[in-house]
């Protein structure tokens, strides 16, 4: 029953076994502290937990990967401010960066591994 569902505000899919109430917040939290540390917690998290728990990692990975992604997007948008396309390149990577990672929230509450779109996945 391992299902995917694809769309332009990512992909989802059930993972291989129902995880506990902690791994599922450890999840949360890969994402949402995002939003408050950056890149931090879900470096942390992975760091922490990478032998424990296959589905945390799986989120922590995913969070990391997309974190890493904005700083790449967010540097060229920073090039791009000479043509002035960059501000608002800026302005719409920081929107989609704060709807993609409720997101990605909500579908770890709901026990699903969740893939962010355009993301750049360096951390395999």
């Amino acid at each position: 029953m391992n299902q995917q569902t694809n769309s332009i505000l990512g992909s989802e899919e059930q993972p291989l076994y129902t995880p506990t109430s902690d791994e599922r917040t450890m999840a949360i939290l890969s994402h949402v502290l995002c939003l408050v540390v950056g890149f931090w917690a879900p470096l942390i998290i992975y760091l922490v937990k990478k032998g424990d728990s296959k589905f945390v990692t799986e989120h922590a990975k995913e969070s990391l990967n997309f974190q890493i992604s904005l700083v790449i997007y967010f540097i060229i948008s920073a090039i791009l401010i000479i043509v002035l396309i960059g501000i608002f390149l800026i302005w719409a990577i920081g929107i989609a960066a704060i709807v993609l990672i409720i997101i990605a929230t909500i579908r770890a509450s709901e026990n699903k591994l969740y893939r962010y779109p355009f993301c750049i996945r360096l951390i395999k």
